[in-house]
């Protein structure tokens, strides 16, 4: 059975289900990031996911960050796959702008998270799940 790891549930808001992940909105106000996590128990690497698993996200990503790029207007699409921190596998889709917080250095730690405010987060969520 699927659950999702508690790191991730801490730092993210759940948007919904796709066919074969759970999308969610990272809780930091400096740049528009969105995770993808196949629902499958125990995978932490692509390679782990069947043919038809790594083609059905390869489709939501590209969905994804087609539309990410599209609505936010970004300069650049930064899609990873790392893993160091938490295992389970989840690939992160960060719209990036040249004027953004850490650019152009990866956002991982360039700086202190900082939070949406919750008529911020409520505006987000929503324009996200349209």
């Amino acid at each position: 059975m699927f659950t999702l790891d508690e790191r991730l549930k801490h730092d993210t808001v759940e948007l919904g289900n796709w066919p074969l992940s759970k999308v969610l909105l990272m809780k930091d106000a400096h740049y528009r990031w969105v995770i993808l996590v196949p629902m499958r128990e125990a995978v932490s690497e692509l390679f782990e996911l069947d043919s038809d698993d790594r083609a059905q996200l390869m489709s939501e990503s590209m969905t994804l960050s087609s539309a990410l790029k599209r609505e936010f207007n970004g300069d650049k699409m930064n899609v990873a796959n790392l893993g160091n921190v938490v295992a389970q596998l989840h690939i992160h889709h960060v719209v990036r702008y040249e004027t953004d917080a850490a650019w152009p250095k990866p956002v991982w730690g360039a700086v202190a998270p900082k939070s949406y405010t919750d008529a911020e987060l409520t505006v987000l969520v929503r324009r996200l799940q349209t």
